[in-house]
C-alpha cells in the first residue's frame, strides 16, 4: 500500500499538477473535533481527501466525511482557510472547512485506509495530532492567525 502510494506521489509530481484537497473540522454538540488515523501514515488527522476530477471543493468534502467518519451533511460548511500544503507538493492546496450541522451513521468501522476514526474533546486531543491538525484548531478555536502554509 505504501508503494503504490509513493508511486502515485512521484507520478504527480513529475507530471506538477496543481492538487487541492479538503480537510474538516467535525465539531458536535459537546465541543469534539472528529480526528482520523490512517493506516498507511501516522498521526491523527482532520477527515479529508483529495479533490477527484469534475468534482467540487464540497462535493469531495461530504465524500471523504461519508468515507473516513460516516458523517452526512445536514447543513453547509463553513470554509475557514485555504493552505499551501508544501510537504505533499510545491502545488497543493487544502481548503479547511468548519462543519457542526451533521450526524454521524454509526461509528466507522476500521478498514485499509482508515485505523480509526474518533471524536475527542477540543482539550484532550490524543498523542501523536498532528502538528498541522493543531494548528487549523487554534486558528479556528483560539483566534491565531491563520497561517498561508499548511
Amino acid at each position: 500500500m505504501r508503494l503504490r502510494i509513493r508511486i502515485f506521489h512521484l507520478y504527480h509530481l513529475l507530471r506538477r499538477p496543481l492538487t487541492v484537497g479538503v480537510r474538516a473540522v467535525v465539531i458536535d454538540a459537546h465541543g469534539a473535533i472528529l480526528l482520523v488515523r490512517h493506516t498507511y501514515v501516522g498521526g491523527w488527522h482532520l477527515p479529508g481527501g483529495g479533490v477527484e476530477p469534475g468534482e467540487t471543493l464540497e462535493d469531495c468534502l461530504v465524500r471523504e466525511l461519508r468515507e473516513e467518519g460516516n458523517i452526512v451533511l445536514l447543513g453547509s460548511p463553513v470554509l475557514k482557510s485555504v493552505h499551501l500544503n508544501r510537504s505533499a507538493s510545491r502545488r497543493d492546496h487544502v481548503a479547511v472547512y468548519l462543519v457542526a450541522d451533521f450526524r454521524q451513521e454509526g461509528k466507522r468501522k476500521p478498514d485499509l485506509e482508515i485505523a480509526e476514526a474518533r471524536f475527542f474533546p477540543l482539550d484532550d486531543l490524543p498523542d501523536g495530532t498532528t502538528s498541522g491538525t493543531r494548528r487549523r484548531l487554534a486558528e479556528i478555536f483560539n483566534g491565531q492567525p491563520v497561517s498561508a502554509e499548511w
